[in-house]
């Protein structure tokens, strides 16, 4: 016999394990019997989509990753090679579900382990993460639910296994897999090699029967071989999925006036986030001081900055607090945040992988975004100059390499996406993929035959000593103090070029440089022909020569930034912000912008319509459910008062805008309000220590969430489950709720003979301390119920003016 697993909600089954069984109250045991032949497949797993779905909120998984986690459960060793925002994190995440010991995963930054543990535990999965931010106290509290085996996944950093009596600890621990995260950084020919990331290596030998799983975003095919060399993967299954991110709009713009360009940009980015790189400190804080002057909301992120300001501005990033961040390439690896928009490089990456990688940054929700690199010679030589200053000959060969080829890239004419896939050894299908300057835009050729033998001449009369502005001085007629001086006014190429402006000459001289025709030697770097030049200049290399007419600089494309709704979709983004700050929470892990753009086009209305909306999972939808589709429900009736959706609302009926605001209507707290009429309560001693302030809850606080939910008839139960809250937090929402003129039925909360007890024992102690009226009255009444009277008597209400239907209570005989 074996033992299966089916599922009440879907009727699916697999195999019983510790993980999905723990996880799932739903899962019941059932014994099944199981044919012999197919005993073996039998002790795989299954992959069920439910899970997919009641955890993670897909219905569906992505390109490669069914088949990487089939393997992961068969116990095979896989590597990964996946582009950011391609779903690798599923590819272990998923199988710790199903495993039944411990999955350990590998992260080179904190942020990137805080991020996903809170990701993680908001889906309803037991996970934690060990590193020198915790005290010794939380660590310790940690490793004892480790050995109960209360924890799915655990995040540790690369040097942690290195400390034996750490390493020690795990081997009393049932671990069924590891994951390395980021595993290009133990790789010295990947572009972030971390020498920490070599002692990976001891996962093998000291966990010879616990499978690995390593995953990157950025890998050569020798860095792909190394990381399974470096790692000692046995018998790896190799995964590679494509490299390109087709959301993604790359751009390469003239750094002339950056600063006015990026504004421009930016203006067309109302309430994005995105990225802007510098590379260096200097720039970064010159940068962000100049943009904040210019009005964004703007933090920047170095080094230079202290660890406590660093992480202060990053977490201001990830909660929507700032929209833009300033930062050196140091930021970002550890950033989980899927809301980026665009990702602006104000000076040139030293490779194409560092430039691929910052880039992979922006849209991994999958919507469209923008990725704009601004280049200039000047960036160039800068590169080249602390390449030069390496030791290493090999490294400094390695790293010339590199730059040569995002030099290319920023240069070249034809399409950008098929250039940045052919380096990854992906050939891209088709010549223009609609999704580059070059293919958006395509610049008119000029055939310039006599222009670059005019520019070969000046540098041959010039005894190749100078540099490109100086050529172009001469070429232009220049009258410089220097020109005069040197005597080459006198020059026969002297004027030569004078009929075009100098930046069509930098961008010819730069073509030539790319296509090897010309080369810059030196500290001071000179212009010197190269042999095609010789050729060329001599007449022995014959050919007519067509250059890209300089670009004109445009603004970047928008596409992708404008909602279905937009209307829906900014409301919906308002409310997802104050449900994160309430719980502490950055705002993508309530819902991200794909989901909330999905809500503003769907308009669901019905719970069953919700866990539709792409990743809605079980908890989300118990969590938020409600919260969101009243909020739809009400935009849908401010545009349309008869829609469908309008009359299904539950809102409607009770809703704060048409029965609870004291200017639309005489409610019983208008008719009896201390300010209105003498009573017997209104003239004791202070009842309450809280005046009544007619003023109603501010919209989409804690408060007025727990008051749609009272409209929508829940039971203060309910509220406390799907809002995971205390019993006594709801009471205190609902006390101030009717303090401040809302209309809240407390005969559904409250029987009329509890209310006239506490209400005499109020006005016999009066009101301004809660426990001596809850000693007199004893256990059967609460500090809630008590709080609840207490407020419907300060707003002038006795027994006698109760509603009376339906029932809020979590006992109804209580």
């Amino acid at each position: 016999m074996q033992v299966c697993i089916t599922c009440e909600a879907s009727g699916r089954c697999g195999l019983k394990n510790e993980g999905l069984f723990d996880l799932c109250p739903k899962l019941k045991t059932v014994e099944k019997a199981v044919k012999p032949e197919a005993k073996k497949k039998a002790t795989i797993p299954g992959i069920d989509k439910e899970v997919l779905r009641r955890y993670f909120g897909y219905c569906e998984f992505r390109q490669l990753q069914e088949d990487i986690i089939f393997d992961v459960l068969k116990g095979s060793d896989v590597l990964v090679l996946m582009p950011t925002g391609g779903g690798k994190s599923l590819c272990y995440q998923y199988p710790s579900l199903l495993l039944k010991g411990l999955t350990i995963v590998v992260s080179p930054l904190i942020s990137l382990m805080k991020n996903q543990v809170d990701s993680l535990r908001s889906n309803g999965i037991p996970a934690e993460y060990i590193n020198s931010s915790l005290k010794y106290e939380e660590i310790a509290k940690i490793k004892s639910s480790l050995l109960q085996n209360k924890v799915r996944l655990l995040y540790i950093a690369p040097e942690r296994l290195t400390i034996p009596t750490f390493l020690s600890f795990l081997k009393g621990l049932k671990i069924s897999l590891f994951a390395i995260d980021e595993a290009h950084c133990i790789s010295e020919w990947g572009h972030d090699f971390r020498p920490e990331y070599r002692q990976l290596k001891i996962i093998s030998s000291s966990f010879p029967d616990v499978p690995i799983i390593a995953l990157t975003a950025t890998a050569t095919q020798k860095v792909r071989e190394d990381i399974i060399n470096q790692l000692a993967l046995k018998d790896c299954k190799k995964y590679v999925a494509s490299f390109n991110r087709e959301n993604l709009v790359y751009y390469v713009r003239p750094k002339k006036e950056a600063f006015r360009q990026i504004v421009e940009f930016l203006k067309t980015k109302p309430r994005e986030s995105g990225i802007i790189y510098c590379y260096s400190k200097k720039s970064v804080d010159s940068l962000a001081e100049n943009l904040k002057n210019a009005g964004f909301r703007v933090l920047p992120y170095h080094a230079g900055l202290s660890a406590g300001v660093r992480s202060m501005n990053q977490e201001k990033f990830i909660k929507d607090d700032v929209e833009i961040l300033v930062a050196t390439i140091a930021f970002g690896m550890g950033i989980d945040k899927p809301n980026i928009r665009f990702v602006i490089h104000h000076d040139l990456p030293k490779n194409l992988e560092a430039y691929y990688q910052e880039t992979g940054r922006a849209g991994r929700d999958g919507l469209k975004s923008d990725c704009v690199l601004f280049y200039s010679y000047g960036d160039r030589q800068k590169i080249e100059y602390f390449i030069s200053q390496m030791a290493n000959e090999k490294e400094r060969q390695i790293a010339h390499n590199k730059l040569m080829d995002i030099i290319n890239f920023c240069e070249t004419n034809i399409c950008r996406r098929k250039l940045l896939l052919a380096y990854f050894g992906e050939d891209y299908k088709g010549e223009k993929c609609g999704g580059c300057d070059n293919c958006l835009m395509p610049k008119d050729e000029i055939e310039a035959t006599g222009e670059i033998l005019a520019i070969l001449s000046c540098i041959e009369e010039l005894d190749e000593k100078f540099g490109i502005n100086y050529c172009i001085d001469v070429l232009t007629a220049s009258k410089s103090s220097r020109v005069t001086h040197n005597g080459h006014a006198a020059l026969k190429s002297y004027g030569s070029g004078k009929n075009l402006p100098k930046k069509t000459w930098h961008g010819f001289i730069r073509e030539l440089l790319r296509r090897g025709y010309l080369m810059l030697e030196g500290e001071y770097p000179v212009l010197k022909l190269c042999q095609k030049g010789r050729d060329m200049l001599s007449g022995k290399r014959k050919e007519k020569i067509f250059l890209v007419k300089p670009p004109v600089v445009e603004k970047p494309s928008t596409i992708g930034t404008v909602p279905d709704d937009e209307g829906l979709f900014e409301v919906l983004r308002t409310l997802r912000k104050t449900l994160a700050d309430a719980e502490n929470y950055p705002p993508y892990m309530v819902f991200n912008d794909a989901s909330l753009k999905q809500m503003a086009a769907r308009r669901p209305c019905t719970p069953e319509d919700f866990r539709k909306i792409t990743g809605v999972g079980d908890k989300k939808l118990a969590r938020y459910g409600v919260i969101f589709i009243s909020e739809i429900r009400r935009f849908c009736e401010k545009l349309n008062p008869a829609s469908p959706a309008n009359q299904a609302s539950p809102a409607n009926q009770t809703s704060p805008a048409n029965q609870t605001s004291p200017a639309n209507q005489t409610s019983p707290a208008n008719q009896t309000s201390p300010t209105n009429q003498t009573s017997p309560t209104s003239q004791a001693s202070p009842i309450s220590p809280f005046s009544p302030t007619r003023q109603p809850v501010k919209k989409q606080s804690s408060e007025y969430v727990t008051l749609e939910m009272l409209n929508m008839d829940m039971n203060l139960d309910e509220i406390t489950l799907k809002r995971n809250l205390s019993l006594n937090t709801v009471y205190g929402h609902i006390e101030k709720l009717i303090l401040t003129g809302e209309n809240i039925q407390v005969g559904k909360l409250i029987k009329k003979e509890k209310f006239d007890v506490i209400s005499q024992v109020i006005l016999e102690l009066g009101g301004e301390t809660l426990k001596p009226i809850k000693e007199k009255l004893g256990d059967n009444y609460s500090y809630g119920e008590i709080r609840l009277v207490r407020a419907k008597m300060t707003m002038g209400m006795d027994s006698n003016d109760m509603e009376i239907g339906g029932n809020y209570l979590i006992n109804p005989d209580a």
